[in-house]
């Protein structure tokens, strides 16, 4: 039998997956990349990368919920390839508080213990581990790991991680976490192979999808972040507001009579680019728009984006490297352009033709600041993680 990671990132309704094979010297090779989504209405399994093209599959599939729409997956994985043993599945899960700074194995204490955080990340939280039951319950032998996207930022300092709030809320853990640790990780452990020495440098990474966030390295470790306390904080996302003057909550619960429920769904679901565009908090959705709110939500997002990459270049007293990824930051030369264009002041220069070519290098050699483009690779992270902490339960 041929030993297989089963990675998952389960959604409100959806669960992203991936199976990873391990190869010559416990190289993890990708099998299949692919996602279940609208569980709970006309759920679809689609594969997105398949090792081999008679793989692709793309139909409805029945998956009233997460514990059906895994049963799929496994019936299908045993079907097609019944030589493949799953030897332990890693999940992404958002929240790992002050406690959970590494990976760990899943275990009632740990779900217990995680579950105590979902206030602190209401959108994610409770659907991650909802994924870890459901499998639990389908595979109660199989061994679970969490890896968390608030571990990479626990190296940030007192100055960078503390509110200037009362003490004692900082010791009950009302502090700056950060987010998309994952993704950092990532792009830490590869940057020298783009970089070069200059990865341990100072570095700001720009993680730039539907949630979007940055991150100022240091010898590859955080030492400030762009979110905070919840994955609400920073810049605009899609549909997030990012960093709001707290008065306004006060003003529209008080004077506006709001109730906490429109207040979480009015930050969450009817802000940032949504919210400012009226049209979709989709980039390639508004770039095609000839709607001037569509430009000026673009225009918004870059200018805020350049703003808190200045300040995360105060936080390492100078910048050496800039670092774009996640889908927009891969993808939208347009927006890497917009926010390049502001930061020129610091001795930044752009090379036009590499970033229409997506790089990986898309500043010119005089530059005194490089420009990268490094795709992320979160789920390739976990399974790393997941093979290390469950090496002892293989057969040797």
């Amino acid at each position: 039998m041929n030993a297989a990671l089963l990675i998952l990132n389960a959604g409100s309704s959806s669960l992203k997956f991936a199976i990873y094979l391990a190869g010559p010297a416990n190289a993890l090779q990708i099998r299949y990349r692919g996602v279940i989504e609208e569980i709970g209405r006309e759920a679809r399994f689609r594969l997105l990368h398949a090792a081999d093209a008679e793989d692709r599959v793309d139909r409805a599939v029945p998956a009233a919920d997460h514990e059906q729409a895994l049963r799929h997956l496994l019936d299908w994985l045993h079907t097609r390839h019944p030589d493949l043993s799953l030897s332990a599945a890693g999940h992404r899960v958002v929240h790992g508080g002050a406690d959970y700074i590494h990976p760990v194995r899943v275990d009632a204490v740990v779900l217990s213990d995680l579950e105590k955080l979902i206030p602190l990340s209401p959108l994610h939280q409770p659907h991650n581990l909802a994924g870890i039951r459901a499998l639990a319950r389908l595979r109660p032998d199989l061994p679970q790991v969490a890896c968390f996207d608030t571990a990479f930022h626990h190296t940030l300092p007192p100055r960078a991680r503390r509110f200037a709030l009362p003490r004692e809320l900082d010791e009950r853990g009302i502090r700056r976490y950060g987010f998309h640790g994952l993704s950092y990780e990532h792009i830490a452990a590869v940057m020298p192979d783009y970089l070069g020495d200059a990865a341990a440098g100072r570095v700001v990474v720009a993680h730039l999808g539907n949630g979007a966030s940055l991150c100022a390295m240091q010898h590859g470790r955080s030492v400030e972040t762009s979110m905070g306390f919840t994955p609400l904080d920073g810049i605009p996302m899609a549909s997030r507001c990012g960093a709001l003057d707290p008065g306004v909550l006060l003003y529209l619960l008080r004077e506006e009579g709001m109730s906490l429920d429109q207040l979480d769904d009015l930050l969450h679901h009817r802000s940032g680019l949504l919210g400012l565009s009226g049209i979709s908090g989709d980039v390639r959705v508004l770039q095609a728009s000839d709607d001037p709110h569509a430009a000026e939500a673009l225009d918004l997002f870059a200018y805020r984006t350049s703003q808190a990459i200045a300040s995360h270049a105060v936080a390492l007293d100078g910048l050496d490297a800039l670092v774009f990824t996640a889908g927009i930051g891969e993808h939208a030369a347009s927006v890497r352009a917009a926010i390049c264009r502001r930061l020129a002041w610091l001795g930044l220069e752009l090379d036009d033709a590499a970033n229409h070519r997506h790089g990986p290098c898309i500043s010119p050699p005089h530059s005194r600041i490089s420009v990268w483009v490094i795709p992320t690779n979160e789920e390739y992270v976990i399974a790393r993680h997941a093979w290390a902490l469950t090496a002892d339960e293989r057969p040797t």
